[in-house]
């Protein structure tokens, strides 16, 4: 509204609305047009799904255009100079669902908004930036963060809300054995069937893009008995095409669709029509996840229905025995580190690419913008050619004109374009895409790749070209990826004491990791059928990690109590990465871990998770300041389980590399006692 009054009072005037999805921007595009736009004033979205043909013009006569971070890093500041008079008369930016800024993406979007204010600068403008968010702890600091900017915060919650019954539903033991459960995709696929046979409008929101192929299925099959119900529910993930996504959306917003299985790409607020129920295939990682998941059933004063179905592992043990976390813990603070040297590279590059750069920019890219445009600047450090990236004058300057740097790097993960899965055969189809972190994990040879219900085989993954090329295939598995990593240290920035003692580091590790092989699982039962190797390349990245050095106390303890020493930091390895989205901002895939019983760096064993990405994004800091916390959490789920040897709801891991070998449950509980000093 005021935004529309501002139009009304000076139409030169103009607004760029960041959102995190296109979907968002799409729905908030329909609303502005309850407050004038299409008649009062020209608004428009601007996105990689905008027609070529209708660019020129939204430029030229937009006064609001809504987009998104990875289409103005890609798509709009690089190519400026075509957008004079909008910025020349910029006033406002808004940036939507702030609270999904956070790691990578945050750290990423946090320098696009920097060189959004250079840009807007050069102009002449200085608009003024608004965020908004529902879900966040620490909303200041994280938009100081975000823009540079200080913020005026105003949180004030007067959202009506209507009666919501929240159910924590663990899946029931097979054969009465409770520690092998029903598969959580089944009990969830069962639980959307009954409630669409009522005609019950559901979300189920998943963790991944697999997980919502394979929860349609299954609630299809449900449903197969009733004529018109099973082409009513439908999936909704990233890698579908543009026109696939605008018409899952229009067929929700219409009540087309009952029902809607979806990764968090519904999680952020767009209007899909009046829903009754949500159901969330285990915990999203955050309380703040968690509630926006919640949310988007019961708008307004309406009754709503929230099902949590808990999946195995030690964070849904923990909130199973306790669910006052869920009703009572606060939003966690969102972390993000614009200054992550990658990051921050690749971005100072783009911006050398859109003008250049000059010791005044210091103020927005950080101190260490001259130390890192040296490197940039050194022929050597750059593989493609023996030109520098950059080049310093009185300024310093973009020197290839042949390269287009913002187009390698990806906001959403460690860059690069994303990655083709094309059909076999005839034209070669385009059915999807993958970002290139991912690719080796959802479309190596051999995986089963399902797409909006239909199942494809890989066949070939052609890595030069960044192609997957697949078949239709009539399977009754899917298939899980297996990887390993192994670590070195670089530096260590901080070392504490702990019980007995061992030490806590923190620092900069190196990590290399590969997808080793895949495992097939039968649809339904869960049931593993076999094991594939693969050789796939490695991938290395520089990190920040915390490492847990034990004492030759504890070694001892082990030793007199006859238990694995590898076994027992094994299975502490995996249940510290379990429960680590209690204590940091985080989903336990933004984790890796290794253990070693003899690591050279450390003259000794060693237990150590780690941030994974290039860099780090602050959850190993946050592991480290509350890792008596942690570890304690650790003892309570391990000693809470009636396992006898280890199962996955405490200290087995779904993915792990090792196929969970060996493990000692007892050795890590002892373990985790003595590090907390509750062992004497």
């Amino acid at each position: 509204m005021p935004l529309a009054q501002r139009l009304y009072e000076r139409p030169a005037r103009r607004a760029l609305l960041v959102y995190p999805t296109k979907a968002l921007a799409q729905d908030q595009l329909r609303k502005l047009a309850d407050f004038g736009a299409g008649s009062a004033f020209h608004a428009a979205t601007y996105d990689g799904d905008t027609p070529r043909r209708d660019r020129r013009r939204i430029k030229r006569e937009a006064q609001v255009v809504l987009t998104n971070p990875d289409m103005l890093h890609v798509g709009i500041l690089p190519y400026h100079h075509t957008w004079g008079d909008f910025f020349r008369n910029l006033e406002f930016v808004v940036l939507d669902e702030v609270h999904t800024y956070r790691g990578v993406f945050g750290s990423h979007t946090a320098n696009v908004i920097r060189r959004l204010r250079r840009i807007c600068s050069s102009y002449g403008s200085d608009p003024q930036f608004i965020a908004c968010s529902a879900t966040i702890g620490n909303p200041g600091e994280l938009f100081q963060k975000l823009t540079g900017l200080e913020p005026t915060v105003v949180d004030d919650d007067t959202a009506p809300r209507g009666r919501r019954l929240l159910v924590l539903w663990q899946p029931p033991g097979i054969g009465g054995q409770p520690l092998r459960r029903r598969s959580a995709n089944l009990e969830a696929a069962e639980l959307m069937a009954e409630l669409v046979k009522a005609h019950v409008r559901t979300i189920c929101f998943v963790q991944a893009r697999r997980v919502a192929e394979l929860i349609l299925r299954y609630t299809r099959e449900e449903l197969e008995e009733f004529e018109d119900l099973p082409e009513r529910v439908m999936s909704y993930r990233g890698g579908y095409l543009p026109e696939e996504r605008r018409e899952i959306e229009r067929r929700l917003f219409d009540g087309e669709l009952l029902g809607v299985i979806s990764t968090t790409a519904l999680e952020v607020g767009v209007d899909i029509g009046g829903l009754d129920a949500a159901i969330l295939t285990g915990y999203p990682g955050t309380i703040s996840s968690t509630w926006q998941q919640i949310g988007r059933a019961g708008r307004a004063r309406s009754d709503s229905l929230a099902v949590l179905v808990t999946l195995p592992g030690g964070v849904h043990r923990y909130l199973v025995q306790h669910p006052e976390y869920l009703l009572e813990a606060k939003s966690e603070r969102a972390l993000i580190d614009p200054q992550n040297r990658y990051i921050l590279a690749g971005h100072l590059l783009c911006a050398a690419y859109e003008q250049p750069i000059d010791d005044a920019d210091r103020a927005l890219f950080g101190d260490e913008m001259e130390a890192i445009l040296e490197v940039l600047a050194d022929p050597a450090n750059r593989e493609d050619s023996n030109l520098p990236f950059v080049a310093k004058r009185t300024r310093w300057y973009w020197v290839d004109p042949d390269i287009y740097p913002a187009a390698e790097i990806g906001l959403r993960s460690t860059g690069g374009s994303p990655w083709e899965i094309r059909v076999s055969g005839g034209e070669g189809e385009l059915l999807g895409t993958v970002d290139p972190a991912s690719a080796f994990r959802v479309v190596h040879p051999g995986a089963v790749y399902l797409h909006a219900g239909d199942t494809y085989m890989v066949e070939q993954l052609d890595i030069e070209e960044q192609t997957a090329w697949v078949s239709r295939a009539d399977v009754d598995y899917y298939t899980q990826p297996i990887s390993a990593s192994r670590m070195s240290v670089l530096e260590w920035q901080t070392e504490s004491g702990l019980e007995c003692g061992a030490r806590a580091l923190l620092g900069e590790l190196q990590i290399t990791y590969a997808v080793i092989g895949y495992r097939k699982v039968r649809q339904v039962t869960e049931q593993e059928l076999a094991t594939v190797e693969l050789d796939l390349p490695s991938r290395t990245i520089e990190t920040v990690g915390l490492a847990i050095a034990p004492g030759r106390e504890d070694i001892a303890a082990l030793e007199a109590a006859e238990r694995d020493l590898m076994g027992s930091l094994h299975a502490l390895e995996h249940a510290m990465i379990a429960l680590l989205p209690i204590f940091a901002f985080c989903d336990h895939r933004d984790v890796g871990g290794v253990s070693e019983a003899a690591h050279d760096d450390l003259a000794g064993p060693v237990v150590s998770v780690y941030d994974a990405y290039n860099g780090g994004v602050g959850i190993a800091e946050a592991a480290y300041d509350r890792l008596d916390e942690l570890i304690t959490a650790v003892a309570e789920q391990i000693d809470c389980c009636p396992c006898e040897d280890g199962c996955p709801e405490c200290v087995q891991a779904p993915d792990c590399g090792n196929a969970n070998t060996p493990l000692d449950k007892a050795g890590a509980l002892l373990l985790a006692r003595r590090l907390t000093g509750s062992a004497r």
